[in-house]
């Protein structure tokens, strides 16, 4: 049998809990027998919604808890004040090792603050950045960092590429995957003042397979497998695929909705149209780990739902299995030693 990953979910966070949450990890316990979940948060309203749900009791567990941290709610005072909460219970069940990792839904502020100074950071590492996984035509690509350091040194985007080429070959087994710093053009010498500066450091990089810039229009294209940048470039370049698609998605229903002879000619591509859409469905990737911390943290969307917190418990076993985070703390100490 395989080692069960233990999962701490908090039932409490995003704009669904707690039924879409709760529902979600159920889902990934009655799909895996290799998963456990600690549902986080106010036992009541959990046990209102498990109560209609079938599933193996042995394998989710209820941890009570008597705050909620708001969406809305300042991200430092929310982790220092609100000790109770769904958000840090499910943390410390990580940091003291009573789960292999906590998933959220909720305030991406209070999950940042509190994956870096509840769980704590590796050795070596100075910023723990958001990293999700999004849809290109050739598969998919890792965009690091996507939320959590808009103030990101040169050094920090090296280590993003150094963990994120990680994660690559090893939980997606991308063979020396291409990495990539997000420019406004090809040249070296094109960029802002952290472009510019990171550019010739990701070229020294000799323990990554360093490509060059990308623009943003190739990104789409899976030109590179690990997409560099700092948070708030990264931030939109992920809300603006998130709304094209959902744009693009918009306009083809009413394009073959329009008349008689459009219905006829989407009934005759549906499954062929389904199949590669399917591909770009951001809720079959789970979330995005906060990569860099001694346990795995991991932000799904604030207004997920059942399917995406289910793909984002099951991401955990992944993770668990390649041994992420010993293989980052392995290669920074032999960097450090070099």
């Amino acid at each position: 049998m395989s080692e069960i990953t233990k999962v701490a979910v908090d039932a409490m966070g995003g704009d669904n809990a707690p039924g879409e949450i709760v529902k979600g990890a159920v889902d990934a316990v009655n799909e895996r027998n290799d998963i456990e979940v600690t549902l986080v948060g106010d036992e009541s309203s959990i046990k209102n919604v498990l109560s209609g749900l079938k599933y193996d009791e042995a394998r989710v567990h209820i941890r009570h808890t008597t705050e909620v941290v708001e969406m809305a709610e300042p991200p430092v005072n929310a982790i220092r004040k609100k000790t109770d909460s769904s958000m840090v219970v499910g943390m410390r069940m990580v940091r003291d090792g009573e789960a292999d990792a906590f998933v959220s839904a909720g305030n991406s502020g209070a999950i940042l603050v509190g994956g870096q100074t509840v769980v704590g950071r590796l050795p070596g590492i100075k910023r723990a950045p958001l990293a999700p996984l999004i849809p290109t035509t050739k598969g998919v690509s890792l965009l690091i960092d996507c939320g959590a350091n808009v103030d990101a040194r040169p050094d920090h985007l090296v280590t993003f590429a150094k963990m994120g080429s990680i994660y690559m070959e090893n939980v997606m087994k991308v063979k020396n995957p291409k990495v990539a710093i997000v420019n406004i053009g090809a040249e070296e010498e094109k960029g802002n003042a952290l472009v510019k500066e990171t550019f010739p450091l990701l070229k020294e990089c000799k323990d990554i397979n360093f490509t060059g810039s990308i623009e943003a229009r190739e990104i789409i294209n899976g030109e590179a497998d690990v997409i560099v940048c700092e948070a708030f470039v990264g931030n939109v370049i992920l809300k603006e695929l998130e709304g094209i698609a959902k744009a693009f998605l918009s306009m083809m229903k009413e394009a073959f909705t329009s008349s008689l002879k459009s219905k006829i000619g989407a009934a005759l591509a549906l499954p062929a149209l389904k199949k590669k859409l399917k591909a770009f469905d951001t809720k079959q990737y789970g979330g995005a780990p906060l990569l860099g911390c001694k346990g795995l943290v991991v932000k799904t969307h604030g207004s997920a739902g059942a399917v995406e917190v289910k793909n984002s418990v099951i991401q955990c076993v992944q993770f668990k299995e390649a041994k992420i985070n010993e293989m980052i703390q392995e290669k920074l100490k032999t960097e450090s030693a070099q």
